[in-house]
């Protein structure tokens, strides 16, 4: 053990991070797949099926082997390309989309006094890539050259400025709350316990960017750009086999960074739920880790598939409403009351 923390201390920092980041988009990937399993699990319990139980790995554990035979299945099936495509733009979308989910990673602090890059603009860069996504699903419907596809890009991107303005609002909040742009330093300032991070000082704000987030990736019940009740399969309707996977792909990586980006802005990030209760002390659950981190990004995974499996899809018009008429109004109100609560010392922010 020694020799080999010896050999990884001696390698440049680059090649550290190199590694890490190849680690780290494997784990991402196997999460992926674990957690469509997940979700057809769960969702079969709240609707009082069984789910996935045919398909068995290595002749044990029924269900589970069923992620990876998706993989097979899309992997082996014939990628078609309209013949009125734009045949470049046709084939960069689903890494337009895919990219961004990966790239936030960089800044994201895994464990305490670790990211794979550091850096101070940290939450600028996150809200820059996570807005970059959209993009390639305005590319594959445009591309397609299908009206059906091309319907659920313009919702796309109508959903996308909607609820892109409440997200940063709600980051503003964050911002001031923290005093830093830097993603370790917002986990920083939650020290304390559960009532000294974000959320209970910020719950408006919490809500307002779980809901925003739900709503970048197109997750139910604001999957519109998907529409299958109406338009076939929206943006992704001309898209099969590996280049539908990278959608496939996206949307459940989108799916983890916003849990994890939940839990670093407003949930203490790797902080320990039970740090500076007396009974506990030093004991291995006060203790800060990547365990944490894991655990509070699961919990919200939960509530994404459970919040699929309570509500219908949203209409155009209702998730336009919500977004103008409720979430901005909320962010800005609650911008407002932050600044009070800044100006007068009140709460985590009286020193």
């Amino acid at each position: 053990m020694n020799a080999l923390n010896a050999a990884w201390s001696a390698l440049p920092s680059y090649a550290q991070s190199t590694v890490i980041t190849l680690v780290l988009s494997v784990v991402l990937i196997i999460s992926v797949a674990l957690l469509t399993l997940w979700e057809r699990k769960l969702i079969g319990w709240i609707q009082m099926r069984i789910g996935p139980n045919r398909v068995t790995l290595f002749g044990f554990a029924a269900g589970l082997g069923q992620p990876f035979a998706d993989v097979i299945k899309l992997l082996i099936k014939e990628v078609v390309v309209p013949v009125r495509a734009n045949k470049v733009l046709f084939a960069l979308a689903p890494a337009l989309t895919l990219i961004p989910a990966f790239a936030a990673w960089a800044v994201v602090p895994l464990a305490p006094n670790y990211a794979i890059a550091n850096v101070d603009a940290g939450l600028l860069y996150v809200l820059s890539l996570t807005s970059l996504g959209v993009y390639g699903i305005i590319l594959a419907g445009w591309s397609s050259n299908s009206k059906y596809a091309f319907l659920g890009a313009m919702r796309s991107a109508a959903q996308l400025v909607a609820y892109e303005i409440a997200m940063g609002f709600a980051l503003v909040g964050v911002l001031m709350a923290a005093g830093s742009l830097n993603l370790g330093t917002i986990i920083a300032r939650q020290h304390g316990g559960p009532l000294a991070w974000n959320w209970f000082w910020l719950l408006p704000m919490l809500l307002v960017y779980f809901i925003s987030g739900l709503a970048e990736i197109n997750r139910a019940p604001f999957d519109v750009a998907e529409g299958e009740s109406e338009i076939v399969a929206g943006f992704h309707v001309e898209f099969s086999g590996m280049a539908f996977a990278l959608f496939f792909l996206a949307e459940y990586a989108n799916m983890i960074l916003v849990s994890a980006l939940t839990s670093v802005f407003f949930l203490g990030g790797w902080l320990s739920p039970f740090e500076g209760y007396p009974l506990i002390g030093a004991s291995f659950l006060a203790l800060p880790g990547t365990h944490w981190l894991v655990l509070k990004i699961f919990v919200l995974l939960c509530l994404m598939l459970w919040l699929r499996a309570t509500f219908p899809r949203y209409r155009y018009d209702q998730i336009m409403r919500l977004g103008w008429k409720v979430l901005i109004p909320v962010t800005l109100v609650w911008i407002a009351v932050e600044t009070v609560m800044l100006t007068f010392k009140i709460g985590p922010w009286k020193a």
